[in-house]
C-alpha cells in the first residue's frame, strides 16, 4: 500500500453503510433510566453554556450512586444477551493465566522485581541474590486485602539493601501511605507516610531516609476530588514520625506544579524537577549531599534551568559529571553533559546529538550512556561512552519496543523488557562485557497463543492536512480484504507519550475471532520528537481528532473494514479521542469505547489531576482558550437527533484522576440525544481507580467491553 495514500469517501456509501449497520443489531435497545436535568447555566466570556447534568460531578451523592446503580443494570442486562460475552471471558482467563515480570533493579547486589503468575489479583514483589538463585517473596499485596483493593503503587530498596519503602493506595487512588520493611525480618517499623502522590522515591546512600513528594491533606469529603495543589519535597528519617519530617523544597509561588527529586546511584548529588502540570518542559536545580548529608540542605540547592523552556531530564552521572537528556535546541533530544559545579548550559557538551529519530529514554548504566530512541515508532537501544563515543547497538529480537531500561552507574549490566504486538513481553539482560542479551525468566511461561497465522504491518497515511501518519495493523496473513472484518482501532494521542508495539492477551483473542487490530500514532504523542507532541496540544488538538478519523478513512478505503464493522477505542485521553471523533464522525463507525476519558473539557481542571493538563488541553478558565475547547469537548458536542455508533463507557468510582464524573455527564447526554437503536452504555466498576484494577476484575470488564465491540462490529 502506498504511503502517499490519498483518501476519497463517497458520502452514498456512508449512507447506505450507516443503514445496513442499523439494519444488523438484533438487540432490543435498552430501557435507560430516567436522567434529572437541571437548569444550570455558566457564562464563559458572554457565552452562556448549560450544564443540565453537573449534579452528576458529586461522587459521594445517594443520587448520584442510585443512577449510577440503574445504569450498571440496563448495562449488565444488555451484555448478558450477548453471546460472545461468555466465550471472551472464558479464553481471556485462559490467555491472561501466564506467568509476567517486571524489569529488574538491582540494589546492594540483589535484584528486587514484579511478578504474577497469571491470574493473580496484583504481583508480588520479590527480590533474588544473583541469576541462578530462587526468588524470595518480600511483600505479597493479595494479602491485605480479600479482594485485591490495596494496590501496592511503589517501592524503593535502601543502597544498603536493609529496608524497603513501599507505598500502599486503596482502591489504586493515586494517593499512597509510604511504609518501610525491614528486608532482615519482613516485619514493618511504625513508619507511616501520609498524604504523598506523584512521587518519586529516592534514599541518600547512607540508607537513613528518602526523599518524597507530599500534598497537603484534602478537605473532608474530597478526598478523591479535591485539586492536587502545593506539593512539598520532604526528607523522611526512618524510624521518626512524618510530623518530623524535614521540608526540603517547595514553590508556593507555583502551586500547580509538580515537584520531584532524584538522587545520584553515587549518593552524592540531589536534583529537583519542578514540571508545569504534565508539561515534560521542566525546571532543574540540584545540591551537593555531602557525607553524612548535610544539616541545612535547602541553602545547598543551586539552580541548573530556571527557565521552562525545555526538558532537562537527569540521566545519570560519572562522577562530577553529569549527563541529561534535553529538548533545548533539539526537538528529538539530545544528550548533554556537565561537570559540576558549573551549571553553565553553554558551557554543555553534547554527548549524544540530535537525529532524525527521537530519543525516548536515556540512562547512566555501567559507566556507559545507553540511549533508547524510536525510528517509525520501533524501538532500537545504542550505547556510548562518557564521551559520547559508540560502544554498541542492543540487539533486539524483532520489530518491536522496548519498555522499560533498568541500570544502574557501576554495574555490569542492562535490563529491558521487548513486546510486540503478537509476543509477550519479554524481561532481557544485557551483559556489558560480552555484548550479549539473555532472557531473564524466573518462571517459564506457557504457549497460550499461536501467533504463527498473522502478523503486523506498518503503513502510513495522510491525515486531513497531508501529514504522513504510521499506523501497525495487525491480522491474519490471508485476510481477505473486502470491507467484512471487524476491527477495532485504537489511539491515544497526547501528554508526549508514544504508543508503541505491546501485547495484550485481548488482542490474541480478537485476533482468534477474525478480528483486524489497528493502532494509529497520531499527533500529540513522542512518535516523532516534540514537534509531533506540540502539533497535538492546546489549539492543535484538532489534529488529533482528524488523524484518528483519517486511519478509519484509511481502512476503510482499503476494504479492511468498513463503517458497520469498524470500532474505535481509547482510554483516559484516549477516551477523550474517542468521544470527539465518534461526534464528529458518526458515520464512520458501528462501535466505540471511550474508558475512563475526558469529557467536559470546560471542567476537567477543577477536579483532582486535572489542573496539572492545563499546559497540555488549556482551561476554559483563559478567554482565548475557551474558544477552541468549547468546538470539541464531547459533553458540549453532543447533537440530539444523531445516530451514534454503538457506545460503552467505563469508568470507576474511586478513580481521582479523571473523576468518573466526566464519564456520568458525557453518558447521560449521549443517551438523551441518540436517534437510533444502537445502544449508549455506561459500566461502573467499584473498588478500582484509573491505572489500576484486580486481575480478576479486569478481565471482567475487558471481556464486557470486548464483546460488546465484536458484536456491534458483526462478530458472531
Amino acid at each position: 500500500m502506498s504511503a502517499r495514500y490519498k483518501l476519497p469517501l463517497a458520502l452514498s456509501v456512508l449512507a447506505a453503510a450507516l443503514v445496513a449497520a442499523c439494519a444488523q443489531h438484533a438487540l432490543p435497545a435498552p430501557n435507560y433510566p430516567v436522567t434529572r436535568k437541571d437548569s444550570v447555566v455558566t457564562d464563559y466570556f458572554g457565552t452562556k453554556v448549560a450544564d443540565p447534568y453537573r449534579w452528576l460531578e458529586n461522587q459521594d451523592s445517594p443520587e448520584v450512586a442510585k443512577w449510577v446503580e440503574a445504569e450498571n443494570k440496563v448495562t449488565f442486562a444488555y451484555l448478558d444477551q450477548i453471546p460472545l460475552r461468555d466465550t471472551f471471558r472464558t479464553r481471556l482467563t485462559e490467555l491472561w493465566n501466564n506467568p509476567s515480570i517486571g524489569v529488574p533493579d538491582r540494589v546492594a547486589g540483589r535484584l528486587f522485581y514484579r511478578m504474577n503468575t497469571g491470574l493473580q489479583n496484583q504481583s508480588v514483589l520479590y527480590d533474588q541474590t544473583d541469576l541462578s538463585a530462587k526468588p524470595a517473596t518480600l511483600l505479597d499485596p493479595n494479602t491485605l486485602s480479600p479482594d485485591g483493593s490495596i494496590d501496592l503503587a511503589s517501592y524503593s530498596p535502601s543502597p544498603d539493601g536493609r529496608y524497603l519503602v513501599y507505598g500502599l493506595s486503596q482502591g489504586g487512588s493515586d494517593w499512597e501511605a509510604l511504609h518501610v520493611r525491614d528486608l532482615s525480618t519482613l516485619k514493618d517499623l511504625p513508619d507511616t507516610v501520609h498524604w504523598v502522590k506523584y512521587s518519586a522515591i529516592s534514599w541518600t546512600k547512607d540508607g537513613r531516609g528518602f526523599f518524597y513528594t507530599r500534598f497537603p491533606a484534602p478537605p473532608p469529603g474530597q478526598v478523591l476530588t479535591a485539586a492536587a495543589l502545593n506539593g512539598k519535597i520532604y526528607y523522611h528519617t526512618v524510624g521518626t514520625p512524618d510530623s518530623r519530617d524535614r521540608l526540603i523544597f517547595q514553590r508556593p509561588d507555583r502551586p500547580d506544579w509538580y515537584e520531584g527529586a532524584f538522587v545520584t546511584d553515587d549518593g552524592r548529588y540531589l536534583f529537583i524537577t519542578l514540571n508545569h502540570g504534565t508539561n515534560p518542559e521542566n525546571l532543574l536545580y540540584y545540591a551537593d549531599l555531602g557525607n553524612p548529608m548535610h544539616p541545612d540542605l535547602r541553602a545547598r540547592i543551586r539552580p541548573v534551568n530556571t527557565s521552562d523552556d525545555a526538558e532537562y531530564a537527569v540521566a545519570g552521572n560519572l562522577g562530577d559529571t553529569i549527563f541529561i537528556q534535553t529538548t533545548k535546541d533539539a526537538p528529538n533530544r539530545r544528550v548533554i553533559s556537565m561537570v559540576l559545579p558549573d551549571t553553565s548550559l553553554a558551557d554543555a557538551k553534547t554527548v549524544v546529538p540530535e537525529t532524525r529519530n527521537n530519543i525516548e529514554a536515556s540512562l547512566v548504566a555501567g559507566d556507559r550512556v545507553v540511549v533508547q530512541t524510536l525510528e517509525n515508532v520501533q524501538s532500537h537501544v545504542r550505547i556510548y561512552d562518557g564521551a559520547g563515543e559508540p560502544v554498541d547497538s542492543v540487539a533486539l529480537p524483532g520489530i518491536g519496543a522496548v519498555r522499560g531500561l533498568s541500570g544502574r552507574a557501576g554495574q555490569p549490566e542492562l535490563f529491558y523488557a521487548f513486546a510486540s504486538y503478537l509476543a509477550p513481553t519479554t524481561v532481557y539482560r544485557y551483559d556489558f562485557a560480552t555484548r550479549q542479551s539473555t532472557a531473564f525468566t524466573p518462571l517459564p511461561t506457557k504457549t497460550l497463543f499461536d501467533a504463527t497465522p498473522y502478523e503486523t504491518k506498518q503503513v502510513f497515511y495522510q491525515s486531513k492536512d497531508g501529514t504522513r501518519i504510521p499506523m501497525f495493523i495487525t491480522a491474519r496473513k490471508d485476510l481477505k480484504l473486502n470491507g467484512s472484518n471487524p476491527t477495532i482501532l485504537y489511539a491515544y494521542g497526547g501528554f508526549d507519550i508514544a504508543t508503541l508495539p505491546s501485547y495484550s492477551p485481548t488482542v490474541a483473542m480478537w485476533l482468534e475471532h477474525g478480528g483486524v487490530y489497528a493502532v494509529a500514532n497520531i499527533r500529540g504523542g513522542s512518535e516523532y520528537g516534540e514537534a509531533w507532541h506540540h502539533a497535538g496540544r492546546l489549539d492543535k488538538k484538532q489534529n488529533v481528532f482528524d488523524d484518528f478519523a483519517w486511519a478509519a478513512k484509511y481502512l476503510i478505503a482499503q476494504k479492511y473494514t468498513s463503517p458497520q464493522h469498524l470500532a474505535i477505542h481509547g482510554y483516559s485521553n484516549g477516551g477523550l479521542l474517542v468521544g470527539a471523533t465518534e461526534e464528529q464522525h458518526p458515520e464512520l463507525f458501528a462501535a466505540a469505547y471511550a474508558g475512563a476519558g475526558v469529557m467536559d473539557m470546560l471542567r476537567y481542571q477543577k477536579f483532582s489531576a486535572g489542573v496539572g493538563w492545563v499546559p497540555e488541553y488549556g482551561s476554559s478558565d483563559d478567554s482565548t482558550q475557551f474558544q477552541y475547547l468549547i468546538k470539541y469537548s464531547p459533553v458540549q458536542n453532543v447533537k440530539p437527533g444523531t445516530c451514534y455508533p454503538a457506545t460503552i463507557v467505563t469508568t470507576a468510582d474511586h478513580d481521582d484522576r479523571v473523576v468518573p464524573g466526566h464519564s456520568y455527564k458525557f453518558t447521560a447526554a449521549m443517551q438523551a440525544a441518540q436517534a437510533c437503536s444502537r445502544p449508549i452504555l455506561i459500566r461502573v466498576e467499584t473498588q478500582t481507580s484509573h491505572g489500576y484494577m484486580p486481575t480478576d476484575k479486569r478481565i471482567a470488564q475487558l471481556a464486557d467491553v470486548w464483546a460488546f465491540t465484536g458484536w456491534e462490529t458483526g462478530m458472531r
